[in-house]
């Protein structure tokens, strides 16, 4: 574990996946899940290179046949530590004899981890060093405290969108592939949490106008949340735990019954030989 921290906060990470783990205030209070086995024992997975599941877990590049797990492999594969001060830690993950046995392609997926006063800063950034264009997906996946400490209600917490979100939201059927729409559960700019907005698993926002969020209670801590970078949002617990993920997404899970070339599947993009792409994800604590 690689600990981190500010004059506000404190922060530990995981080289296995580059998993955020704890996010602290200097009174001890913990911002993140507490990984009860009972729902959920992740804390903050990064997605690449897909997100979500692929149509009987498997995809097809140029005619040949691969295989990956829901939400790719980064979550499972150990990091390499690239820098470290008492503010900051970039982790480093390269392609390998495993991982170009189900993702054909050269790759390097860079993690950085910046404390500023109140702010934790998260910076994934892909390379692409080989010489054909890289197609990939990215997300985040953290799961924060709900109730956030602070001592507002459970039922009292929300999410406050930096803009209306009147676009109709998507959900998955029981193999994970996008299935269906139905109206959006935001009212004007807040969402309103409850455990039973999961009882049919995440709520997916892929037509997004935020690139912000704020998440918490009247009277209590809230998170002020940025991700400029990613256009799609997935919102999820398992009912009746103590967290609720809030998950910035550049990608999304196959829709039901695709069957076409990874290049064409809904949110892949392409990185050209020799670019990089950086998607930023900010987490600003205001406690109570």
């Amino acid at each position: 574990m690689i600990a981190i921290g500010s004059d506000a906060l404190s922060t530990v990470i995981n080289p296995l996946g580059a998993e955020l783990t704890s996010l602290r205030d200097t009174a001890d209070r913990e911002f993140m899940t507490d990984a009860d086995p009972a729902f959920w024992t992740g804390h903050a997975p990064l997605l690449f290179p897909i997100v979500g599941a692929l149509n009987g877990g498997r995809y097809r590049v140029e005619g040949t046949e691969y295989a990956l797990p829901k939400h790719g492999f980064a979550r499972t594969s150990r990091f390499e530590l690239a820098e470290q001060d008492a503010e900051r830690v970039r982790f480093r993950l390269a392609e390998s004899e495993a991982t170009l046995a189900a993702y054909p392609f050269r790759f390097v997926l860079e993690m950085a981890f910046a404390l500023a006063g109140a702010t934790l800063s998260m910076v994934a950034t892909v390379h692409n060093p080989g010489t054909v264009p890289l197609p990939f997906s990215f997300g985040f996946h953290p799961g924060f405290a709900w109730p956030l400490p602070g001592g507002a209600a459970k039922a009292d917490h929300a999410i406050v969108f930096e803009r209306e979100e009147t676009e109709a939201i998507r959900r998955i059927d029981g193999e994970g592939l996008v299935a269906r729409s139905e109206p959006t559960p935001v009212v004007g700019r807040t969402l309103a949490l409850s455990p039973v907005l999961f009882e049919d698993d995440a709520l997916i926002w892929d037509r997004l106008a935020s690139r912000g969020c704020t998440y918490g209670a009247p009277g209590g801590a809230r998170l002020d949340i940025a991700f400029p970078e990613t256009p799609m949002l997935g919102v999820w617990q398992k009912p009746g735990a103590r967290f609720v993920c809030i998950e910035p997404w550049a990608g999304i899970a196959d829709p039901a019954g695709f069957a076409g070339d990874f290049r064409d599947k809904p949110g892949v993009m392409a990185l050209a030989a020799g670019a990089a792409r950086s998607f930023r994800m900010d987490v600003t604590v205001r406690p109570r």
